[in-house]
């Protein structure tokens, strides 16, 4: 996230919203990200979503993480940079998306806020995810968020990309007895998988 935001080339639609809001309040990237997580998680109440661990952890560890990312990365010039930080970045979420749908510990708040919907409306996830994702992009856009070819380019690669490594890193099913599968894994729909790993 924090290599993407210094590549200055687009953002994808949740960061494009964090931006936005980033503009308008004294708070940081990595803050905002934060706290729209918890707001989205308060959403899933009345859709009856249950949080995991993998749930609770995405809203404090990716704000944090995002900030440490942002102090130690510079801000680039020329193009070429730019590009190859925004490549970085683009795969390096793949990876990340692998390695946290893999670990069945529950959805992150965005992605259970779509498998929600799905579930509560009947809907596609395809119809429930781009009207989710153009909704906080066009909101995001309105206040001063970043909107660019990052935009496009993660958009068109993050579902293949999570779909190539969430194979390599998905831990095995535990035998059906296991209190921690039942407690704390939530089974997501298979396109659900190809969806933002936030």
């Amino acid at each position: 996230m924090a290599m993407q935001i210094r590549a200055a080339l687009g953002l994808d639609p949740w960061d494009v919203f964090h931006q936005g809001l980033a503009r308008h309040v004294s708070l940081s990237f990595g803050t905002i990200t934060m706290i729209v997580g918890a707001a989205v998680l308060l959403l899933w109440i009345p859709l009856r979503q249950k949080p995991g661990l993998g749930t609770v952890s995405n809203v404090f560890v990716i704000g944090l993480s995002v900030d440490a990312g942002l102090r130690i990365l510079p801000t680039l010039h020329g193009l070429p940079l730019q590009a190859l930080m925004l490549a970085g970045a683009v795969v390096l979420n793949g990876v990340a998306g692998g390695l946290y749908i893999g670990a069945r510990f529950g959805p992150g708040p965005r992605d259970g806020l779509m498998t929600g919907f799905v579930r509560r409306s009947g809907r596609s996830v395809r119809l429930v995810r781009t009207t989710i994702e153009v909704t906080v992009l066009a909101v995001g856009w309105l206040m001063g968020g970043q909107l660019g070819v990052g935009t496009v380019v993660y958009a068109l690669a993050i579902g293949p990309l999570v779909q190539l490594f969430l194979p390599l890193f998905t831990v095995p099913e535990t035998p059906r007895g296991s209190l921690v599968v039942r407690e704390s894994a939530q089974e997501l729909p298979p396109a659900a998988l190809l969806s933002d790993p936030r």
